[in-house]
């Protein structure tokens, strides 16, 4: 840490010194006037004015102040060009002469034309959502079509290729693998994925990065990759916003709200944002075990609420120099009711179990910038994330019937924190070469205690009162290089990043009743290359095919190696492993992509080896071998392999119709150690288990397709269809899953500032989770949510300035700057 210190102190030292001093050739001219916005008639604040010799070389500058003015001093005697640049605005050259009686000039007032071609950075959404393939991640622009989905990002993701989204829990894969990196703005945070997802409106999403094959320039955790979600950034003069409010409904309400503001004038830009989600979800579903004829039913009531707050400033210094620093804070919490009732066919025995529990949880993120730009191209970035996240819980668990257990209560308090520290550098050789390097390190750290009065299974596979007292600690340390260069038609990107991991963690597990203590250390430390290889090559306007290998990481995170259990209920338990190792993928991948004239096409093939694989692992209760009582941890299996091929399209068939469809093919050979018991056995024993090695081949389709019909300027239709086959794992096969949403939506006021949109999901009532389990005990589960949900929504744009001042500086392709909503 000691070094990383002083470097970026060397680095500060060599920013504040390495300023040209322009006033050491400068003589006796002033060159002084006012710049006007050439439409508004009113004056542009901070435009940059450069003067150059006769040779086009600069020789001094500066910029205009809050009222459009500007006086350039001590600017020598002779020709020289003076240009006005502003951004979103043609840049306007004029030649004067200081000589004898013309030292002091002034130009008067300049008036600046916008230049169309130059305002990418307006906030002008598209009609109908596009998708593109760059050199390293498939780039999805969020249209109006898509924002009808629904009112948070979660309502989206399913619409987007190569997603999923668990409509019940929120969890997220790509790819058919949940081993994935979520980012908002290119930055993580500590809030839940699924918590975090239903606070950000789908209507401040710009576009959505499907990362499959990462550079080296990025963390390398996640085996499918990243998935990047990119907000709009308000960079107007004056003040801007954006309202929202929605309502879904089926058996109980749920409702959320959002509002971001942008205030910029001068030098300093401010915003703030505000989100809010109340939710109450139902759910119900039955576990059976033939075998046994056990039958138990859960009825589940969750009430959610949660409120999510920036706020952040960015100072421009000048042109080269850039700090910003935001704060998020979400404050969350939560209740459970479960009712269950847990029976046997074979007797009249009934045991009813009510778990009531309470949550809640604050997340903080603080972070701040500093860029200096040192040339066209050639620019030097630190960024200091510091994440605090703390939670708390209560579980009763109140027995009835013929249950054999007391009551008894559950208290969970956890702690942790993560402060990331990034120092990016970034030389171009020329403009068709350049260098990215840098340094990062990140220190994670949790804290995690358990307490029970009650008999509660503890890691020992024991019914006892128990406390539990984990920590857990990772720090990484890393550096890259990444070099890139372009050529006529092709282009290609080498890189590497090397880590030194150091991961610690400790359990105490105390038996209450007896006050007995037992020890879990478990170390692991270890150094990693991880190299990246990119090769593009555009063989025409319409053709371009890519091809790129990498190396990454799946580190297991706190839920997977927290000892402490997720969940008890008669027949099901879940707890983590503190030695799970993680564990490491090699992966090649190839893409073309054709533009058609209404449209375009993407498809790519990818190969993938996964060392010491991460699994779900089922083994039996072996502290009740008659109650088919089962147990979910998770577990490291031997090298497998995955393959998979994508194809998708966006495509206008007439003026009013058009349409986004994909289809996705994946395959992975999963191999590890399965358990199974005979229940039936009259008095089984340990010896009655049997472990076998398993081996299943698990071949996942998804097919989604989006049509958008417009039938007036102001209203749209869309309907969305979506299937899935037969899911097979280790232990699991999960049914096919298919379904059909119809949406509307409505624009009105004037430009179209107010939007309202009415959605129907699961229109055909086809939606339903069925799950059968072939080990350790045969078994069959039925989930059924509310999906068939009926949405209302309206977002409101106010405020909106004409002309636009200096945009913040991208941190890199990923537009890593903040503004806007989140």
């Amino acid at each position: 840490m000691k070094h990383y210190l002083m470097l970026i102190a060397v680095l500060f030292s060599f920013a504040a010194f390495s300023q040209p001093n322009a006033n050491s050739e400068i003589k006796d001219g002033t060159i002084s006037g006012r710049v006007l916005d050439a439409n508004l008639n009113e004056p542009l604040p901070y435009v940059n004015i450069i003067i150059k010799d006769k040779n086009q070389k600069v020789i001094t500058g500066g910029i205009t102040d809050a009222e459009g003015n500007f006086a350039i001093a001590k600017i020598p005697e002779g020709a020289v060009t003076v240009e006005i640049t502003y951004i979103g605005y043609k840049t306007v050259s004029k030649s004067v002469t200081l000589e004898k009686g013309n030292y002091k000039v002034n130009l008067g007032d300049v008036k600046l034309s916008e230049d169309a071609a130059a305002l990418d950075e307006v906030v002008v959404v598209a009609e109908v959502s596009t998708i593109q393939q760059k050199i390293d991640r498939k780039v999805v622009t969020v249209g109006k079509d898509l924002t009808t989905a629904g009112p948070t990002a979660s309502d989206i993701m399913n619409n987007i290729p190569s997603v999923n989204m668990d409509a019940q829990t929120g969890a997220i894969s790509l790819r058919g693998n949940a081993n994935v990196q979520v980012m908002v703005d290119g930055k993580l945070s500590n809030v839940p994925v699924a918590q975090l997802l239903r606070q950000i409106p789908s209507t401040s999403i710009k576009q959505i990065e499907l990362i499959t094959n990462p550079s080296a320039k990025y963390n390398p955790e996640g085996m499918s990759g990243i998935i990047n979600i990119i907000l709009y950034k308000n960079v107007n003069i004056g003040f801007n916003g954006n309202l929202n409010v929605g309502l879904a409904y089926q058996i109980e309400p749920k409702f959320n709200s959002s509002i971001d503001a942008n205030y910029r004038n001068g030098k300093l830009n401010y915003y703030g944002s505000y989100g809010n989600s109340f939710s109450d979800n139902v759910n119900e579903g039955i576990f059976q075990q033939q075998q046994t004829g056990n039958i138990q039913t859960l009825d589940i009531l969750n009430e959610n609420n949660s409120h999510l707050y920036k706020f952040g400033i960015d100072y421009y210094l000048n042109e080269k120099h850039t700090l910003s620093v935001f704060t998020n804070q979400n404050v969350f919490d939560g209740s459970a009711i479960v009712d269950t009732e847990l029976s046997n066919t074979g007797n009249n025995n009934v045991q009813f179990q009510s778990i009531l529990g309470d949550s809640e949880n604050t997340s903080q993120q603080y972070n701040f910038n500093y860029k200096y730009d040192i040339a066209d191209g050639h620019n030097i970035e630190l960024e200091v994330d510091h994440n605090i996240f703390d939670s708390s819980s209560e579980t009763d668990n109140l027995f009835s019937g013929n249950a054999q257990r007391p009551n008894f209560v559950e208290f969970t308090d956890n702690g942790r924190t993560r402060t990331t520290i990034n120092l990016d550098y970034v030389y171009p050789f020329s403009e068709s070469a350049k260098l990215e390097a840098g340094l990062q390190a990140r220190i994670f750290e949790n804290d995690l205690g358990y307490n029970s009065d009650g008999r509660v299974r503890n890691m020992m596979g024991n019914f006892v009162p128990t406390e539990t007292d984990f920590t857990y600690s990772r720090d990484i340390f890393s550096v890259y290089a990444s070099y890139g260069k372009q050529l006529e038609k092709w282009s290609y990107q080498l890189g590497l990043r090397a880590e030194s991991v150091q991961v610690d963690a400790f359990a105490v597990d105390t038996d209450l009743s007896n006050n007995t203590s037992t020890d879990f250390p478990f170390e692991n430390d270890y150094f990693q290359l991880y190299p990246s290889i990119f090769v593009n090559y555009k063989a025409s306007e319409k053709n371009a095919y890519q091809f790129s290998v990498s190396r990454r990481v799946d580190r297991p995170g706190v839920g997977d190696v927290n000892p402490v259990p997720n969940f008890n209920t008669a027949l099901i338990s879940e707890f983590g492993n503190p030695e799970l190792l993680p564990q490491f993928t090699n992966s090649a991948e190839f893409n073309f992509t054709r533009n058609l004239e209404k449209g375009s096409i993407t498809a790519g093939v990818f190969y993938r080896i996964i060392e010491d694989e991460i699994n779900q692992v089922v083994i039996v209760d072996r502290s009740d071998l008659t109650s088919g009582r089962v147990i979910l941890t998770r577990g490291n299996f031997d090298t497998t392999n995955a393959y998979g091929f994508e194809v998708s399209s966006n495509y206008k068939v007439t003026k009013w119709w058009s349409l986004n469809a994909s289809f996705d093919l994946y395959n992975q050979k999963q191999k590890g150690i399965a358990e199974s018991i005979d229940p039936t056995l009259p008095n089984p024993t340990e010896n009655d288990i049997v472990t076998s090695v398993t081996e299943v081949d698990n071949l996942i389709m998804n097919f989604r397709v989006f049509n958008n019909f417009k039938v007036t300027k102001r209203l749209s239709l869309s309907a969305f269809g979506f299937f899935r086959n037969k899911e097979t794992g280790l232990n699991f096969e999960v049914d096919p899953i298919y379904f059909l949403n119809l949406g509307l939506r409505y624009s009105f006021l004037e430009d179209e500032r107010a939007t309202f949109s009415l959605n129907f999901n699961n229109v055909l009532d086809t939606q339903e989770v069925s799950v059968f389990s072939a080990r350790p005990i045969p078994a069959q589960v039925n989930f059924e949510g509310e999906f068939k949900q009926i949405f209302a929504g309206l977002s409101y744009r106010f405020g909106g300035g004409k002309y636009r001042a200096k945009s913040r500086k991208n941190r890199d392709n990923d537009e890593k700057n903040d503004g806007g909503f989140f």
